[in-house]
């Protein structure tokens, strides 16, 4: 579920809430993501590299790097997207 608080011409800020298990699929953005760990945890993959973060964690995912988000257990997730 998502669900996007801003919506700007530089950039969204998009609260994502995921189940146990549930995951985002590789895939690449044209702009730099920054994504900041509200609840619990999650894997994310950059460019083949897990990280492994908690609440309170912070992780810049670089454009045209793929990337991929896996729920460790619900979690909940803000996504600011910087498109300048």
């Amino acid at each position: 579920m998502s669900r996007i608080l801003i919506r700007r011409d530089k950039g969204n800020v998009t609260l994502f809430a995921f189940d146990e298990g549930q995951e985002l699929s590789e895939h690449t953005a044209p702009f730099d993501a920054l994504v900041h760990v509200l609840e619990a945890r999650a894997e994310i993959r950059i460019a083949g590299q897990p990280f492994s973060l908690s609440a309170g964690d912070v992780i810049l995912m670089p454009a045209n790097q793929p990337h991929a988000v896996r729920a460790v257990s619900a979690f909940k997730m803000l996504l600011t997207m910087i498109r300048s």
